[in-house]
């Protein structure tokens, strides 16, 4: 059996990937499981060399990659060569991070005795990531796990499995052994209980919904694993009186349409302070009015189509009801002109906070701007969410930027700026958002175990 993988933008066939049986995932968790002894033995600098040597493989082949996920995610050329660059930085960190697995020494409490601390792989892991990012969950998730000693099993996004497919290739023309690295897609539901019920998966990374990662979450409690979970969010993007206007609108702009709004950090509640509010939507509607919607086959941004029929629907309706309690239409408001996935960017006003918009991660390019008079209203609303995946506030007050830094319930706040992520930096939400850290020196303590190790009768 295969999946037949289709292209957003025009429903056209991209690609295949295989549809694998129970047995066969069963027979790829063997591999993984019986490739560990023998990885996580392997001195760090050599399995940082075989994740440099990937590194390079697919550096040299970038734009192939980005073409690849044009085809079966609908972003940009241009948003996809970025994604590429930056999944490509977390293999080369890592590369380097194998080596920087630090113990310590404690002063011993006993005469005779020497203490020490020493950091070991957890062992073998699994892994699943979703559709938005094809190429960067994977490189995120696998070089962690890999430079740290754990072998790592992937079930990449059914809709977009063929940029995973070609870094394993690409892996595996590195020397990355078998059974170190394996991927495996089928049925979702399926895989997911082969990986929560496998005894020998010590470790599940997760990046996708809430409701999911739960489920995820109580599989795996029964036998103890841990976990890493990235999940939905609802992230507010607060601009305060003081804010440079272009600059917060250029950073609303980039971070709302990167992959059309279908991004778990996608800015989704964006509060305005009332004596700037006017300006702000005149000065973003006026920048939005200018980005094209197109297929993304094309090195200029554009904005692409939502992912399948069902993303699509989420949004259109969305922005009816909206409409219908009340909101008002800035900019767009409708599906495109071009038919089939695109949605216009859409800007939408006088909102509040019963609508269910104000509750619902979008997952679209649609700004949902609401208004506020004060610090203390902004920061009340933007913490009355489940989430806390990441929150952005534009402010030229100090004091107000430091304040915000420490009240706001989010894994990450960001100032001043509409970009995240990096490789050297701790990702990561908290509430109902996930726990654990992905990316920096934090990310790798992820997939290691602390042992305490004592060493007694050292002076007979």
């Amino acid at each position: 059996m295969t999946i037949t993988v289709i292209n957003p933008a025009d429903a056209s066939v991209a690609g295949h990937a295989p549809h694998l049986s129970a047995a066969e995932v069963g027979a790829a968790i063997d591999r993984t499981s019986a490739a560990f002894p023998r990885w996580s033995r392997m001195l760090a600098r050599e399995r940082g060399e075989l994740l440099r040597r990937w590194f390079e493989l697919v550096r040299a082949d970038r734009r192939l990659f980005a073409e690849t996920m044009v085809r079966e995610n609908g972003k940009c050329l241009s948003e996809a060569l970025g994604e590429i660059d930056y999944g490509l930085g977390f293999i080369e960190w890592y590369a380097e991070e194998a080596r920087r697995v630090y113990g310590d020494t404690i002063p011993s409490h006993a005469a005779d005795a020497a203490v020490m601390v020493i950091k070991q792989p957890v062992g073998p892991t699994a892994a699943i990531t979703p559709w938005n990012f094809p190429f960067m969950m994977i490189t995120r998730k696998v070089a962690t796990a890999l430079a740290a000693g754990c072998t790592m099993i992937i079930k990449p996004s059914e809709e977009t499995p063929l940029t995973a497919y070609l870094l394993l290739d690409y892996a595996r023309r590195a020397g990355i052994p078998e059974g170190v690295f394996e991927m495996v897609t089928g049925d979702p539901k399926e895989i997911g209980a082969l990986f929560t019920g496998d005894e020998r998966i010590r470790k599940i990374s997760f990046t996708g919904s809430t409701a999911v990662g739960k489920l995820l979450a109580s599989a795996c409690g029964q036998g103890l694993k841990k976990m890493t979970l990235e999940l939905g969010g609802n992230a507010p993007f607060m601009v305060f009186d003081d804010a440079h206007v272009e600059d917060a609108v250029a950073g609303l702009v980039a971070a709302k349409l990167r992959n059309s709004g279908q991004v778990c950090i996608s800015p989704n509640r964006i509060f305005v302070q009332e004596g700037l509010h006017d300006r702000f939507v005149a000065a973003l509607a006026e920048k939005v009015a200018q980005i094209r919607v197109d297929q993304g086959m094309q090195d200029e941004f554009v904005v692409g189509p939502m992912i399948n029929q069902a993303g699509f629907d989420k949004v259109a309706q969305l922005v009816a009801e909206a409409r219908e309690q009340g909101a008002r239409v800035a900019l767009g408001g409708r599906p495109h002109a071009k038919g089939g996935l695109f949605h216009e960017p859409t800007i939408l006003t006088g909102l509040h906070d019963g609508m269910r918009l104000a509750h619902t991660e979008i997952f679209g390019p649609v700004f949902a701007i609401y208004s506020f008079e004060d610090e203390a209203e902004a920061i009340r609303r933007a913490n009355d969410t489940e989430y806390g995946l990441v929150a952005y506030a534009y402010t030229r007050d100090l004091g107000r930027a430091f304040r915000l830094s420490q009240r706001i319930e989010a894994g990450m706040v960001i100032l001043n700026s509409g970009s995240v992520g990096t490789a050297s930096v701790p990702f990561g939400g908290v509430k109902q958002s996930g726990y654990g850290r992905e990316g920096s020196h934090h990310g790798i303590e992820e997939y290691l175990d602390v042992k305490y190790v004592l060493m007694a009768g050292l002076q007979h």
